[in-house]
C-alpha cells in the first residue's frame, strides 16, 4: 500500500487496496475490509465519473469483496447495498471484462451474490439460481462458484449433483479444490449422506475425499 501510494496513480492504489481487502477478509477483519472499500471509492471518484473501465472494475470488485465480508458478518442490509452498487458499476461497464485481472462484470456480480446468500444461509436461493455458465470465467472464479454451489446442493440433500460440481471443479483446478476447507466439509457431509457403499474406500467419493484430505 505504501508503494502504491507513492506511485501517485489511483488505479495502482485501488489495485493494492483490492489485495488488502482480500488479506483483511482472510484474517476476519470484516469491518476494516468494508472501510477500505469506502476509502477506495473516494480515491477513484473522478475516474468513475468518466466511466474509466479499469476504475469501474477495480471499485466493483472491492464492493463485491466487501459484500462478502458483510455477509460473513451476517449483515444482510450492508451486503445487499454493496452488491447493488457493484451491479450498477457492472451495468455501466456493460460486459464481462478482465481489466487489471479483476474478472469484473455482470456475471461476477451474480456469482458473488450467490456466495453472499450462501454465507447468509439462504441455501434455497443458491440451489435455485446457482446453475449458471461459468466456463468463460477465469478458472479460479468458476471453481470458487462450483464449490459454493456444491455446498448448497449438499445442504439441500442433492448429493449426486453436488459431487458432480466438485468433480468438474477438480478437473479444472485440482489445487484450488484440494486445498479448500469448504470442499473438505462438503465431502465429509456427502459421505455421511451417501448409502453404506458410498463411504467405502473403493468409492469415487471416498477417493476424492482422500485426495482433498477430508478423510484419512
Amino acid at each position: 500500500m505504501r508503494a502504491a501510494d507513492e506511485s501517485g496513480d489511483p488505479l495502482v492504489l485501488a489495485s493494492a487496496a483490492r489485495s488488502g481487502t482480500h488479506a483483511l477478509l482472510a484474517n476476519g477483519r470484516y469491518d476494516d475490509a468494508m472501510e477500505l472499500g469506502e476509502t477506495t471509492a473516494v480515491w477513484l471518484s473522478s475516474r468513475i465519473e468518466e466511466d474509466d473501465p479499469a476504475a469501474l472494475s477495480l471499485l466493483g470488485m472491492i464492493h463485491l469483496r466487501a459484500a462478502i465480508a458483510a455477509a460473513r458478518h451476517q449483515d444482510r442490509a450492508t451486503a445487499t447495498n454493496l452488491l447493488g452498487r457493484a451491479e450498477t458499476l457492472a451495468n455501466r461497464l456493460g460486459s464481462d471484462e478482465n481489466h487489471w485481472q479483476t474478472s469484473f462484470g455482470p456475471t461476477n456480480v451474480v456469482l458473488h451474490r450467490l456466495s453472499a446468500e450462501l454465507d447468509l444461509e439462504n441455501v434455497s436461493y443458491v440451489v435455485e439460481h446457482g446453475d449458471i455458465d461459468v466456463d468463460h470465467m477465469p478458472p479460479e472464479r468458476g471453481v470458487s462458484h462450483r464449490i459454493d454451489f456444491a455446498r448448497a446442493l449438499t445442504l439441500a440433500g442433492k448429493g449426486d449433483d453436488a459431487f458432480t460440481e466438485l468433480r468438474t471443479a477438480e478437473g479444472t483446478s485440482p489445487q484450488l479444490v484440494r486445498n479448500n476447507p469448504r470442499v473438505r466439509e462438503t465431502l465429509r457431509d456427502l459421505i455421511k449422506q451417501a448409502p453404506v457403499t458410498g463411504g467405502a474406500r473403493s468409492s469415487e467419493l471416498f477417493a476424492m475425499a482422500q485426495r482433498c484430505k477430508a478423510v484419512q
